[in-house]
């Protein structure tokens, strides 16, 4: 009996001291401490390819992050991405960034739609969270002074206000038209580029609009041919330039066809058949194998996803990245911390080198002219500098 007493307490010390190792979170127990990134794009619906492609960039620079095991605050970072679908709906959008942050997240990776980054980026201004936008280019973005917005890719300023230069200067168009889609995005390409035409001494002649649903251009495209334009500039993504590629043919029209970002790829090529031949692109940054770490960062993402980049995976990466250098630097996960370090930062991505001005915009963003030659996309031409 004496014995049992004596044992009685020194079992229940043990057991509670195992029971408090156990409840232990394992992080603390392996002094590391977890660091969420938020993600957000459309994963579902007709850009949920795009989606998809800027989460694998983000999640191979988190993945690459934390095999080199670094230190902030003393704990080694373990990222982890929680990603939210948008479904490039400005309304959900809003609900999605929400979600970001109520989630705890210390940056967002985000949007891919400008129509959805414009709201949602107040959610996160409010919220004193800094997102890091790969893939939306409407110049409002970075417009309003908020203290938590950074892109690493070119505005449409920059982007279509170089197709709208080159329009006029190289290409010698003299009707010049314009179609757009009316979303933030296709719809500040537009804007941009009439903006830069005229600057440079052209002429618009019309333009026209439809809406991101749209499929039979026949209606816009007869007006067009009737003003007698000899260049036209679409501003929408992929599957609807190509529509209006494949129309234009079948209506008998020889004006050229130049798209703005969102139409080089694939899907342009495959959906509009031979009537792509001769259309051209303006897309944003350099073209990636001409980049010194473009043809290794394309090797090693078809390793590790099995599939090859679509379009905006480098940018994704090197979004991460930024967040990532900037903890590091400021050796905290803190926003109001780390903030002014991501203000400060360079460093050479994948894309070029990431650095921001003082509006967060990406310092020297470049575009690329691409044309289609024997069915198969081809750079022309590089512009540098906003």
């Amino acid at each position: 009996m004496r014995l049992r007493t004596s044992l009685k307490p020194l079992c229940l010390s043990l057991a509670c001291a195992a029971g408090a190792l156990a409840a232990l979170p394992v992080s603390a127990a392996a002094d590391d401490i977890d660091v969420k990134v938020g993600f957000a794009a459309p994963l579902t619906g007709a850009n949920a390819g795009y989606g998809k492609d800027l989460q694998n960039g983000v999640q191979l620079a988190l993945d690459e992050a934390n095999a080199k095991q670094i230190k902030i605050g003393g704990k080694t970072a373990k990222f982890v991405i929680q990603a939210e679908d948008d479904q490039a709906d400005p309304r959900v959008g809003v609900q999605a960034a929400q979600k970001l942050v109520d989630g705890g997240v210390a940056v967002v990776v985000g949007h891919f739609n400008s129509g959805t980054t414009i709201p949602a980026s107040q959610v996160y201004e409010t919220a004193g969270i800094p997102v890091i936008d790969p893939a939306a280019t409407n110049p409002t973005i970075t417009q309003r002074g908020f203290a938590n917005m950074f892109t690493v890719i070119s505005s449409d300023a920059q982007n279509a206000g170089n197709a709208g230069t080159y329009a006029v200067k190289v290409t010698k168009a003299k009707k010049i038209a314009i179609l757009d889609d009316r979303t933030a995005f296709g719809q500040g390409e537009a804007d941009e580029f009439e903006k830069a035409v005229k600057a440079a001494g052209g002429s618009i002649v019309a333009h026209e609009f439809s809406d991101n649903q749209t499929v039979d251009f026949s209606a816009q495209l007869t007006a067009l041919k009737a003003s007698g334009a000899d260049l036209i500039f679409f501003g929408g993504l992929d599957r609807q330039a190509a529509a209006v590629a494949k129309r234009m043919k079948q209506l008998g029209m020889t004006a050229q066809l130049v798209g703005g970002g969102g139409v080089m790829d694939a899907d342009f090529l495959q959906l509009s058949g031979d009537a792509a031949e001769g259309a051209m692109a303006w897309e944003y940054g350099s073209p990636l194998d001409k980049m010194p770490q473009g043809k290794a960062f394309s090797d090693k993402f078809q390793k590790r996803f099995g599939v090859a980049i679509l379009s905006y995976a480098p940018f994704g990466y090197d979004a991460a990245w930024a967040a990532v250098h900037a903890m590091q630097k400021a050796n905290s996960i803190d926003p109001n911390v780390y903030r002014p370090a991501l203000k400060s930062i360079s460093f050479p991505g994948i894309t070029g080198t990431i650095a921001f001005d003082d509006k967060g915009a990406l310092k020297n963003a470049s575009s690329t002219m691409y044309q289609v030659k024997n069915g198969a996309w081809v750079p022309i031409v590089t512009k540098s500098g906003t």
